[in-house]
């Protein structure tokens, strides 16, 4: 993210950047956390000795590690569980790429979403673009957002506190971004997309407890994008430029949710 310009237009932002994270490529990629290790006091760690039954028992359960991972991280998105909306009954479902594949890489390859995405192409490009996140960090989790059942939408749900974006606002830890693109054509300009904008920052909000903002950035050219958040009750914060893209530096902050 070379030669990157941000034009601050929030006063009362804070002044010190949040963590850094290596770019990113395309339009999500995976971050380094950069993360330290949790470090204890010697001298008051206790000297517990597990049964050895427990140790075995233990042994034999499934391999928890991604789940940890995303509940570290993100929270276990897996388990935010649906939400009621305007438009129907909302959940935002972990892509499984054996799964969902086809239909992901039909939607980056419709010109109105591949404009902005810039993953139109084959299949193999779109499947690496997933992977890149499901084998990452847990830093960012690919999602499908499912409307009264039904496959409607694409979602990147991040913590922007951990992606590149970081070096261009004041980052809080926490802050928690979302890339987000309508599948189907017949639901865009509706008033769909905001109504689930409004659903996920409300989900993000009450899940993650230690998160204070939603942000995100979409292209400042993506007009119905950027009027989609201001609806959802988001504020353009700023102008930021980002490999390909002028974006509008959008945020929802906790407070503004409260009190709405």
């Amino acid at each position: 993210m070379r030669g990157a310009h941000v034009s601050l237009t929030d006063t009362g932002a804070e002044t010190l950047p949040g963590p850094l994270a290596p770019d990113r490529t395309g339009p999500r990629g995976s971050a380094d956390t950069g993360a330290s290790a949790l470090l204890w006091d010697s001298e008051e760690t206790l000297d517990l000795r597990l049964p050895a039954e427990f140790i075995a028992r233990r042994a034999e359960l499934p391999d928890q590690a991604a789940s940890s991972r995303d509940a570290d991280l993100l929270d276990g998105i897996h388990a935010w569980g649906p939400t009621s909306t305007p438009v129907g009954v909302f959940e935002l479902v972990p892509v499984r790429v054996d799964r969902d594949l086809p239909l992901i890489h039909g939607w980056m390859n419709d010109p109105a979403v591949a404009a902005f995405w810039e993953l139109a192409g084959t299949r193999d490009r779109t499947e690496r673009h997933l992977r890149a996140q499901l084998d990452g960090d847990g830093s960012s989790v690919p999602c499908l957002g499912m409307l009264d059942g039904t496959a409607l939408s694409y979602w990147e749900i991040y913590r922007a506190d951990l992606d590149p974006l970081a070096r261009l606002y004041p980052a809080r830890p926490n802050d928690t971004g979302i890339h987000l693109l309508i599948g189907e054509a017949a639901h865009r300009g509706r008033g769909v997309g905001s109504a689930l904008l409004t659903a996920v920052a409300e989900l993000i909000m009450e899940r993650r407890r230690a998160c204070t903002r939603v942000v995100a950035e979409p292209d400042i050219r993506n007009t119905p994008s950027v009027t989609a958040f201001l609806q959802a009750g988001f504020r353009c914060s700023a102008e930021v430029d980002l490999p390909g893209k002028r974006a509008a530096l959008m945020i929802r902050d906790r407070v503004r949710h409260e009190l709405s």
